[in-house]
């Protein structure tokens, strides 16, 4: 081959510079503070849908976490609790997991039957009046308390919720002060930007700043959530008695307290979609950590979803308001989604291995 062209070799310095400049600055982006997303099928995309491999990869040493679940004494919880603690057991301990100690947070305000069968700190509910028959405003509340109080080892704190099931070993997906959430499809905190305003000003910054997120699951160091916690109540409560407010998010009004609350700290969460599935909207379990069951899954014979109607088939955890479920689901039929199937069979499992069962009916 001849030379190269001296004119030539500058185009392919500069364009090496070039290059060079670009990776740099897309490493310092994706390194900032911003919420993002982790999928491991490429390196550099958009942040609020993926994280470059760089971040997730760093870790090379385990973080544990402690399992920290908000619950009251209501025969409802209880028997979603011990379903949830069993499966805790069965997965805190295999490869893969980063999963240390387990706290329910019972905030009833008295101990109750499951005390010595899961590990417990009782805290006070609510003033009376104070949640204005919304008793999800006891979670944060619970949690200032419990923070207060508890003497955690663990540096991150998973936030978890009775209806939750690890289907496989759960690793710390937190990475340092960036806490690690499952997006929620229904968060919108762009779509709400009147709103929003009342409570997170716009000298704060772009409404974007607040995650669509809710406080579950959130993986977080524990003295980020200490200095949220009590942000969070504050939030919540004045969010609850804001009448447009209360209307807009309703039930889900808890949740963007917790994004307005984290925003105002500067805290900016990993949105990790493989942190939960919602069946019957989720087909699969595939690479997914928790199943939340707070869905009706309703089907014909035919394994065709009927949401909306009672089907033919069914499991909602609503049927079992006033206790457990009855040992040994029937399983659904032939065409409903894996999803649904994995569930009814973990709740089974659980069920059939949990001594007296009838226990969660109990109230003291």
């Amino acid at each position: 081959m001849g030379q190269a062209s001296p004119l030539l070799v500058i185009f392919l310095v500069l364009g090496s510079s070039f290059a060079t400049y670009n990776l740099v600055t897309m490493i310092i982006h994706y390194g900032s503070s911003e919420s993002v997303a982790i999928d491991d099928s490429t390196l550099f995309v958009d942040p609020i849908t993926e994280m470059p491999l760089y971040v997730k990869n760093r870790k090379t040493s385990k973080s544990p976490f402690h399992v920290a679940l908000t619950a009251t004494d209501a025969p409802y919880n209880k028997w979603q609790c011990r379903i949830m603690y069993y499966w805790y057991k069965r997965q805190r301990n295999l490869p893969g997991s980063e999963m240390g100690g387990f706290t329910r947070i019972l905030h009833s305000g008295n101990p109750d039957n499951l005390m010595d069968e899961i590990p417990t700190v009782v805290v006070d509910p609510l003033p009376a009046g104070l949640d204005r028959g919304y008793i999800v405003l006891n979670r944060p509340w619970a949690f200032v308390q419990w923070l207060e109080k508890a003497k955690i080892e663990e540096e991150y704190v998973l936030m978890a919720e009775p209806d939750h099931i690890f289907v496989r070993p759960l690793p710390n997906l937190a990475y340092g002060g960036h806490p690690a959430a499952f997006p929620f499809f229904y968060i919108k905190p762009d779509q709400n930007e009147k709103i929003i305003r009342k409570f997170y000003p716009e000298e704060n910054g772009p409404v974007t700043n607040v995650d669509p997120i809710g406080n579950s699951p959130v993986i977080i160091r524990k003295d980020l959530i200490a200095k949220i916690a009590p942000t969070w109540m504050n939030v919540s409560l004045k969010m609850k008695e804001d009448p447009e407010t209360d209307k807009a998010f309703g039930w889900v009004l808890e949740m963007y307290a917790y994004a307005v609350a984290s925003a105002l700290h500067g805290v900016r969460h990993i949105l990790r979609k493989d942190f939960m599935l919602q069946p019957p909207w989720d087909l699969e379990t595939t690479n997914k950590f928790i199943i939340h069951y707070t869905y009706g899954c309703d089907y014909n014979l035919k394994g065709e979803l009927t949401y909306g109607k009672i089907g033919e088939w069914r499991f909602d955890k609503r049927s079992h308001l006033q206790g457990p479920p009855p040992r040994n689901l029937s399983l659904p039929p032939p065409g409903v989604p894996e999803s649904v199937v994995t569930l009814v069979k973990m709740v089974n499992e659980a069920t059939a291995n949990i001594p007296n069962w009838d226990k969660s009916l109990v109230i003291e």
